[in-house]
């Protein structure tokens, strides 16, 4: 079974830091590239950053870039968000997530997974 699981939100004032991570269990993590998507009050998600399987390539939203770090540790099959200078607008649920494909005889399918967020909030 497919899971990831998110830790390290909280209450944080702006200017602030946090680390999210998302622990990843029931695929081959390493195999796959990574997203954080974040859902703010009364919005829709807004993708926040990608990392490829390797951790060699990464990618950024506007709105985070300079600000944010995405990382990994294949051998902990852990996936990371480092957050810094946080602002009021940061305040929002965050997810990890991943496709992964699969594969029967000539056909194959992907299907996307969803931890269960993560809540940050940027206020003093």
């Amino acid at each position: 079974e497919v899971q990831l699981v998110e830790s390290g939100g909280g209450l944080v004032q702006p200017g602030g830091s946090l680390r999210l991570s998302c622990a990843a269990s029931g695929f081959t993590f390493g195999s796959y590239d990574m997203n954080w998507v974040r859902q703010a009050p009364g919005k829709g998600p807004e993708w926040v950053s990608a990392i490829h399987s390797g951790g060699d390539s990464t990618y950024y939203a506007d709105s985070v870039k300079g600000r944010f770090t995405i990382y990994r540790d294949n051998a902990k099959n852990t996936l990371y968000l480092q957050m810094n200078s946080l602002k009021p607008e940061d305040t929002a649920v965050y997810y990890c997530t991943t496709i992964l494909t699969y594969y029967s005889g000539s056909y194959h399918w992907a299907r996307d997974y969803w931890g269960q967020g993560s809540r940050v909030t940027v206020s003093s």
